[in-house]
């Protein structure tokens, strides 16, 4: 037993009243459009949000994105030009330059346009070490607020997950914004 789980006991046994959890209701941020609210904030943070059009090709889009990006990887089955899949390597060091690194995201958040990526690869690294980040999300699956994207992130068990929003950033050296300190440079999201 863990000395946390020692000193809860402990109080519990020391505690004559028990009181039930009060029901906590939370009046969060709703949208009229979650999805115009998500590519919105999303460039607010310095990413980029994409509405892939119906008659639209994923892999025209990405590489009009990124027209000069050549070592490309990804593990999803709908990406035609990835020069690589990641899950073909045990060592994350063979991601070191990699240009771009193209995913599925599980759920979007319009009030800070994150997105939540479980571990969908075999070497999480790829998420942070890729310069450029292409995240693939459908856009149903984008909610109002955190207190909405936390229940779903609840209801399911992920051994890694992550939320990103934009590009890696930073502002703490010298008080200047620095993007791509510890991660992507940029982050577009390919809502479908």
């Amino acid at each position: 037993m863990s000395s946390k789980n020692d000193i809860l006991n402990n109080i519990r046994r020391h505690v004559s009243v028990k009181y039930d959890m009060p029901e906590i209701k939370i009046n969060a941020v709703k949208y009229d459009s979650a999805v115009s609210e998500f590519m919105e904030i999303s460039r607010f943070v310095g990413g980029n949000a994409v509405l892939l059009k119906e008659d639209e090709n994923i892999n025209a889009l990405i590489r009009t994105l990124y027209p000069d990006a050549e070592t490309i990887a990804s593990n999803l089955p709908e990406i035609a030009i990835s020069s690589c899949n990641p899950d073909e390597t045990d060592d994350p060091h063979d991601f070191n330059g990699v240009e771009l690194a193209v995913v599925r995201g599980e759920l979007g958040v319009a009030e800070n346009g994150c997105v939540w990526i479980p571990q969908n690869v075999k070497e999480k690294a790829l998420y942070f070490i890729a310069e450029n980040l292409v995240i693939v999300l459908d856009k149903n699956r984008i909610v109002n607020n955190m207190h909405e994207a936390y229940e779903h992130v609840a209801r399911s068990s992920y051994g890694f997950g992550v939320f990103i929003s934009g590009p890696s950033k930073t502002a703490d050296i010298e008080q200047a914004l620095v993007i791509g300190a510890h991660g992507a440079k940029s982050t577009t999201v390919i809502l479908i």
